[in-house]
């Protein structure tokens, strides 16, 4: 089992029992106390679970971390926020393009305005809400991209359709993550969705990501795309200057 995967694990097992322990967590994944201690030190750097004496408690980040996994949950957070950068991403359309939209809810925006305009596109997307709202339009060709679906969900996860991403000409990818920190770069809690991204990111030419300030200086399981990665990165106006001055000198922020 490889590191993010355990420390997935580790807070899958906080969502089941809001506690877990060294030895417990030594069992269940087979490996050593000290590899356990460094996991769980790294989760609570991280701010997702609160360390204790012989193991550790769910934090209130966990209990954040768990709401957001339903998608129709996650789809009304910050609403206004994801309407503005939505309009702010339309800009950077235009008819004939190849673009693919993660499954995250900005994206789910962004798709909303595509539906609304007159855009001739081909749109590939691993979203399940997205390919349903767009299908209808005869405008857009649209792609849904294979693999596993499962639970409350909109993402279609796993790398099995990848190849679909080879085989066209795409333009742009617009993404968008659960955090976004200076150092670590976009980060996400699904380590299956996170795979899919990173090929996502590795092929497409230029991607721009849809973060909203509240996802700010924060970091997730695992990291998808660093900022020299990214073409633009396009935020709210609630932005605070001081934490805008961290990303200005690796990637346009809109």
């Amino acid at each position: 089992m490889y590191t993010d995967q355990r420390r997935e694990k580790i807070l899958s097992l906080l969502q089941e029992q809001e506690s877990v322990s060294v030895n417990g967590l030594t069992e269940v994944l087979n490996v050593s106390r000290a590899t356990i201690r460094s996991d769980l030190n790294y989760l609570s750097k991280n701010n997702l679970l609160i360390r204790t004496h012989g193991g550790a408690i769910r934090s209130k980040e966990d209990e954040t971390l768990k709401i957001d996994k339903n998608y129709d949950i996650r789809k009304q957070k910050n609403i206004d926020k994801k309407a503005q950068i939505a309009k702010k991403a339309l800009a950077y359309i235009q008819s004939g393009e190849c673009i693919v939209l993660d499954a995250s809810s900005t994206c789910y925006e962004l798709a909303k305005l595509i539906d609304q305009s007159d855009l001739k596109l081909t749109i590939l997307t691993n979203g399940i809400r997205t390919a349903s709202l767009l299908k209808e339009n005869y405008n857009l060709t649209v792609i849904l991209i294979g693999g596993v679906v499962k639970g409350s969900s909109n993402a279609v996860e796993g790398i099995l359709g990848i190849e679909i991403l080879k085989k066209l000409n795409i333009d742009t990818l617009f993404t968008s993550a659960y955090a976004i920190s200076s150092s670590e770069g976009l980060s996400d809690f699904n380590l299956y969705e996170v795979e899919l991204k990173k090929r996502m990111v590795e092929i497409a030419p230029h991607t721009i990501a849809l973060i909203d300030s509240t996802k700010f200086e924060k970091k997730s399981i695992a990291t998808f795309a660093k900022l020299n990665q990214l073409e633009v990165l396009i935020t709210d106006d609630q932005l605070l200057q001081e934490v805008k001055k961290h990303y200005e000198n690796d990637v346009e922020i809109l």
